[in-house]
């Protein structure tokens, strides 16, 4: 994979699969903390779903600052994983970042705070079946685009999904497309517009309604 430098110092990587960046180019740790933890206002002891866990920036900026965060990451691509090992990281996620760097060999770290990310390799698709359902109050959803993934966007993922999650717990994702929306409508979720960062358009953040 090619590492590409973002705008706030961090690296996203090229994947040539699907032909498509992990982050905005704008910065892979802005849109970490802006999009999806601070959108989502973490609190301590929550139970969070990585779904389609990349480099991990979302999950270990989900660490900073909080403890007892119990996160589970789906990934398909363990090389992703291998890049974790080396990838240069700002100061401002670097100490977080450090606790989780071996992901590839250990697949379930416990840092000092008692946040653990426990990752499992796989399809996303199969292994969300897994996990217990009405169990995470917080999801982190970034696949690549519905373009190059469309498999990913359905109606019948975002059901999965939405069984997954306790009610009132909240998704976040980059993708505000009119599609994706109404497919998450569809299955019960409260849809309202996320931070604009990187780009004109809004984030998304779904809620599951009670």
């Amino acid at each position: 994979m090619k590492l590409i430098q973002t705008e706030d110092g961090s690296y996203t990587a090229f994947n040539k699969q699907y032909q498509e960046k992990y982050h905005s180019i704008s910065g892979a740790i802005e849109e970490a903390f802006e999009k999806h933890v601070n959108a989502l206002k973490l609190k301590d002891g929550m139970k969070i779903l990585d779904f389609c866990f990349g480099l991990g920036y979302n999950s270990i900026a989900a660490t900073k600052d909080h403890q007892d965060l119990k996160v589970i990451g789906l990934e398909n691509d363990k090389k992703i994983l291998e890049l974790m090992k080396t990838i240069k990281i700002p100061k401002m996620l670097e100490y977080e970042y450090n606790n989780f760097r071996n992901l590839a060999e250990n697949l379930k770290i416990q840092d000092a705070q008692n946040n653990i990310i426990k990752i499992l390799i796989g399809n996303a698709l199969e292994k969300i079946d897994k996990l217990p359902n009405n169990y995470f109050d917080r999801v982190f959803f970034d696949p690549f685009s519905p373009k190059k993934q469309p498999e990913m966007w359905t109606e019948h993922i975002f059901q999965k999904v939405f069984n997954k999650m306790k009610p009132k717990a909240k998704l976040s994702t980059y993708s505000c497309a009119k599609q994706i929306r109404k497919n998450m409508i569809s299955v019960g979720f409260k849809v309202i517009d996320g931070p604009i960062v990187g780009r004109k358009s809004p984030a998304t953040i779904a809620i599951k309604r009670s």
